[in-house]
């Protein structure tokens, strides 16, 4: 690995972690660095998985120490974005993951106007104790259908992630660190089947991994440490670039 190599892949991952810490969407910088380092789409993902993994590890440990993270709503969570991730990275190898980018697009724009017009929204909410069985039976449902999204195509998990607890009453701080949990749940099942379909670069990966675990304490202590209003414009900013994106791809292709 070339100097320059080393600076770009510690400075895209470093970036990279910073943002997805705390709202998702690190993968709009750090899956395009993997690429202009030479590596194909499905190492880049699989090599893009091993990296987020330990970014989004060291996010969940500091939202968790800071008292973020709703643990007992998690932890009935977790095991079914697990099995959702693993699904999804397995049904990726079978089908073209291009025919979801049109839904997406759809879905991202109404969170972000949604967010962007409801001001107070996610700034004042304060983390609900108790679930009726519909929102209890809904949030396990998106929370296995989200983690399959993330194993089949990724783009938006943490922000739909975040959404969902959005919806369910939480503060955007809280929000962040039950997705973030989430997400790491989905990025270990997902990292587990790349790695047994062999498609990660190891060395790239943990190279970059390293600084997002960098970027990821930087960010995460910032969000806890500046709350809601910091949260909500990155959240609606992130929204709206993964929106950009997956809507120049969508026309593009």
């Amino acid at each position: 690995m070339s100097w320059e190599l080393f600076v770009w892949i510690a400075a895209g991952g470093f970036l990279a972690a910073f943002v997805d810490s705390v709202v998702g969407g690190g993968g709009l910088v750090s899956v395009p660095v993997l690429m202009s380092a030479g590596l194909p789409p499905h190492l880049a993902l699989g090599t893009n998985k091993l990296a987020g993994t330990m970014g989004s590890l060291t996010s969940m440990l500091a939202f968790l120490r800071s008292g973020k993270i709703e643990g007992r709503i998690v932890r009935r969570l977790f095991p079914l974005t697990v099995a959702g991730a693993a699904g999804g990275t397995l049904l990726l190898q079978l089908l073209p993951s291009d025919w979801l980018r049109p839904l997406v697009v759809v879905l991202l724009a109404l969170i972000t106007v949604y967010t962007v017009f409801k001001r107070s929204w996610g700034v004042d909410g304060q983390a609900r104790r108790a679930f009726t069985r519909r929102s209890a039976a809904l949030i396990a449902c998106a929370a296995f259908a989200l983690g399959g999204y993330d194993g089949f195509f990724g783009p938006g998990t943490g922000s739909f992630l975040i959404f969902v607890f959005l919806m369910a009453g939480y503060d955007f701080v809280r929000a962040a660190g039950n997705a973030k949990a989430l997400n790491f749940g989905s990025n270990v099942a997902s990292l587990a089947t790349f790695a047994l379909l062999q498609s990660i670069d190891w060395t790239i990966g943990l190279t970059m991994g390293a600084f997002m675990v960098l970027g990821s304490l930087a960010g995460s202590r910032l969000a806890i440490r500046r709350g809601a209003r910091y949260v909500r414009p990155l959240f609606i900013a992130v929204s709206t670039l993964l929106l950009l994106r997956q809507a120049w791809e969508l026309l593009r292709g």
